[in-house]
This record gives structure tokens, sequence and C-alpha cells, in this order.
């Protein structure tokens, strides 16, 4: 995302955060880039193999026929739980956790929580 004048700072500061932190992960086959992002009233999750600029799967609520909705710590938790349960049918065992440039509490720590107990390594 291109920062401009009209752009707020809090959110020009979690992008500057997000692409630091992008320079360091990098999601490879065996071991896929797990992005979360919490948007204005949804959550989203995908996993990414950046090697070859692919996007195995995903998972979002906002969607039609999402059986979770919103974007509180109990949505965060299903989210957590329903991409784990992703991982495993896709044979994932290992990801690196991106945050997205937003601080690790709250919800994110709440998904990441969630995707830890279904049986994925961070």
């Amino acid at each position: 995302m291109k920062i401009t004048k009209k752009t707020a700072l809090s959110t020009a500061k979690r992008i500057l955060r997000h692409e630091r932190g992008r320079k360091k992960i990098t999601g490879t086959q065996e071991r896929p880039r797990l992005a979360f992002h919490r948007g204005a009233n949804s959550l989203y999750a995908q996993v990414v193999d950046d090697v070859a600029q692919k996007s195995l799967f995903g998972i979002a609520t906002n969607t039609k026929n999402a059986e979770i909705k919103g974007k509180n710590k109990e949505s965060a938790v299903k989210l957590g739980k329903a991409i784990a349960e992703k991982c495993k049918d896709n044979k994932v065992e290992t990801v690196v956790f991106d945050r997205g440039g937003f601080q690790f509490h709250g919800v994110v720590k709440a998904f990441a929580d969630a995707v830890r107990e279904g049986g994925v390594k961070f």
C-alpha cells in the first residue's frame, strides 16, 4: 500500500511495521507464511508460499456463508481453529507467523494461540 498525506498516522505506522517485518519473514513450501490481517469489520488469514508466489489457502470472517462472523476475540479463536484445521488437511505442520504490523495482543494473540492449540507450530 502506498502511503500518502491522507493516510492516517496509525495506519501509516502499521504499514511501515509490516513492510519492515516482511523483509525478514519469507514463507517456503516446507514452512509457509501464515499472514493475518485485521480489517475494519473482518479478520483475514491466509497461508502463503512466497517462493512460488502462491496463496495456498485462506479464510475470512466476511464470506457470504461464513460460520464465523465479526472481529472480536471469539471470532479470532474460531478463525484460528479453522485455519489450523485447514493446515492439517493440507499437511502443513509448521508456519511462519506474519502479524501484519499489528501488536501481538488482543485479537492477534487470541488467533495465534488458537492456531497453536490446533497443532500448528510457529
